[in-house]
């Protein structure tokens, strides 16, 4: 009898309601926007996100006023988002503002009326506070970074170093994108003179050359959608889509110099923000021409994921947010919650014995890839691998590129189709490097063989073990187990043994 097995274990239930619901709202110089969170975690999920075009940025340079316009859009859009807040039960609610509302003659009057909108105390940011909260966001979404942060606006460019979780110090540039279309009469070689000018002297930008360029902001999120567009880029994804540095000058030149309308594939960008397109291009090629980064990586975490960041623990700061977040779809979609962590221990084992070499990145990614195993059991069989896959290639996560994405998405399809297997993943697979590939093949290969020992089941795994011994691979179950043992779970290792170049067997412990 299989005592252990027959007990009841917990199904998947919701995540913990006890984290309350936060929201940011930005009052920023091209865009107003809300953005609810779940609550406060290492991997924030988004509930609520919604922006208003208002350029307020729109003329100060020219006439040091917030437009009328402008500024009635924005009062309308905040107290819309003072309404949601109130009907999704919101109540914890950061207000920023930054370039337009800090420079701006009436920005002190625009403050007191935004606060009266959205009911709420509004933080009007220094350049360089926005600076650090910018690092801050990158350094909560991009796995141990090492460059220069730089955050585009409507109204201003704010720089800063980052290295692992050091800051330098930040500075702030006249070079936003509504600023810059002001401030050149709309003239292109103009723009480049004056950013060419502002950029000569930023001093971040001095240790910048072969590392990486993060570019945050909306301008520059839109040039990245329409590149990965004419790429025919195979992920949909933006947060760490990277762009080589040669790849990038040349792209950003010819948006500079051609007319928006003419440019292939512009209706991927929105019609408000094709007019900037071409100024986001001329700081991008300008800050290449000056400090040579080694690649531009594009992150959609900044100031607002900086602000809830900054909030955590030292310890919550710690955690990884690519293994709290397939920790949470764990909980919230398998069947048990806790069998990927005995499934993560017990690929370890079964690492180490072999001769495959593996880094600490390769390990995280195992180890998320563990947590995910489960989530689509409640799909049709045949659709198991697919639902995986759409959730693991467009889910929320941060601090994973896009080759681990790919790697997640190959090892989680092989788990269900096996190893010869895995034609869903489909274009993705261009993604992976050949090493990536055998390693998912292998993991894939793994979980396959898991699942049948324990039916994805915590407490399972733990009392067994998979190991590689004289070249053979090795499953051992305790006597109180034997019964598990069959031809299909036989065949499964034979399956995972082969990639491996061994033979398989089970063994029952005395």
């Amino acid at each position: 009898m299989l005592k252990s097995f027959l007990r009841l274990h917990p199904i998947a239930q919701p995540a913990p309601g006890s984290a309350k619901p936060v929201a940011i709202v930005d009052i920023g110089s091209n865009s107003v926007r809300l953005v609810a969170y779940q609550g406060l975690s290492r991997a924030p999920t988004p509930i609520f996100n919604e922006k208003a075009m208002c350029g307020l940025g729109k003329g100060v340079v020219t006439t040091g006023r917030l437009p009328e316009e402008g500024v009635d859009k924005a009062l309308m859009a905040l107290r819309r988002y003072r309404a949601l807040c109130d009907m999704m039960g919101v109540h914890d609610i950061e207000v920023i503002a930054t370039a337009a509302a800090r420079d701006a003659q009436n920005g002190p009057a625009f403050i007191e009326a935004a606060r009266a909108a959205i009911g709420r105390d509004i933080s009007l940011l220094p350049g360089k506070r926005e600076a650090e909260l910018s690092a801050l966001g990158v350094i909560s979404s991009v796995h141990q970074p090492d460059g220069v942060v730089g955050d585009l606006g409507g109204g201003s460019l704010e720089l800063i170093d980052v290295k692992g979780d050091v800051l330098g110090k930040g500075v702030t540039l006249p070079l936003g994108g509504l600023a810059l279309m002001d401030a050149s009469k709309r003239s292109p070689r103009e723009a480049t003179r004056i950013a060419r000018k502002a950029i000569a002297d930023a001093k971040p930008l001095e240790t910048l050359k072969g590392r990486i360029f993060y570019a945050v902001g909306g301008t520059w999120r839109s040039l990245a959608k329409l590149h990965m567009r004419q790429r025919n880029y195979p992920l949909g994804v933006m947060h760490n889509y990277r762009i080589q540095t040669n790849e990038a000058a040349d792209f950003a030149a010819l948006v500079e110099h051609v007319d928006s309308a003419a440019i292939e594939d512009i209706d991927v960008v929105s019609a408000a923000r094709r007019p900037l397109l071409a100024y986001g291009a001329v700081v991008l090629d300008e800050i290449i021409r000056r400090a040579r980064p080694k690649e531009i990586i594009i992150s959609a975490a900044g100031v607002r994921e900086g602000l809830l960041f900054e909030r955590l623990s030292e310890a919550e700061r710690k955690v990884d947010p690519l293994l709290a977040g397939s920790r949470e779809l764990e909980t919230l979609f398998s069947r048990a919650p806790g069998y990927g962590d005995d499934l993560s221990a017990w690929t370890d084992a079964f690492m180490a014995s072999t001769d495959i070499d593996e880094t600490a990145e390769e390990k995280r990614l195992r180890h998320a890839a563990c947590l995910l195993s489960d989530i689509a059991w409640r799909a049709h069989p045949e659709y198991r691998a697919e639902r995986a896959m759409n959730i693991v290639t467009q889910g929320p996560f941060v601090s994973i590129d896009h080759p681990g994405r790919a790697f997640l998405s190959l090892a989680i399809i092989m788990r269900h189709e096996g190893p010869d297997g895995g034609g869903g993943i489909g274009t993705v697979r261009s993604l992976l490097t050949t090493r990536l590939f055998v390693r998912a093949r292998v993991l894939g290969a793994a979980m396959r063989a898991a699942y049948l020992i324990s039916a994805s089941m915590p407490g399972i795994l733990p009392r067994t073990s998979l190991i590689v011994r004289k070249r053979v691979l090795t499953l051992t179950l305790p006597g109180d187990y034997a019964d598990l043992a069959s031809e299909r779970v036989l065949n499964r290792l034979k399956s995972l043994a082969r990639l491996l170049g061994m033979d398989a067997q089970i063994d029952i412990a005395v």
